[in-house]
């Protein structure tokens, strides 16, 4: 089987590298049926970052985390496979977590007027009618 390499932290935007100093990670593992070797082994990987006591944030980047995020951040890694594969999912999604709260909150959008509904809109569409009946008959007369 080849050996995939670890990063040493998650890749994220603006080339933002957590180093591993600031990472906690737990491993359990159970194993399969039979007991078979580590390769087919169900792992479980905690991943665990504290962006307050991190040293790879800016200062606008620390601030707009912790504003969206309540405390460390906390991401599992559970399936069925190899200890080392699941480490490297759990650094992805953290990186993925991380992305997002970095990411600029979406647009907000203008309260629109409250729709009317087909009840209105029926007799609306009956009021037109009459109307346009009226204006016909006094082109005629």
């Amino acid at each position: 089987m080849k050996d995939v390499r670890v990063q040493p932290g998650p890749g994220l935007p603006d080339g933002l590298v957590i180093p591993d100093a600031e990472l906690v990670e737990r491993f359990s593992r159970s194993p399969g049926p039979g007991g078979q070797s580590v390769n087919t082994t169900d792992s479980r990987v905690e991943l665990e970052w504290d962006p307050a006591s991190s040293g790879a944030l800016t200062e606008a980047q620390l601030t707009r985390i912790l504003s969206r995020s309540n405390g460390p951040i906390v991401v599992v890694s559970h399936e069925q496979r190899s200890q080392h594969r699941n480490r490297i999912e759990a650094r992805e999604r953290l990186a993925a977590r991380v992305r997002d709260l970095l990411a600029p909150p979406p647009p907000t959008r203008r309260p629109t007027r409250p729709t009317r509904g087909s009840k209105e809109r029926r007799l609306d569409a009956k009021r037109q009618r009459s109307q346009t009946k009226q204006l016909r008959g006094r082109v005629q007369d």
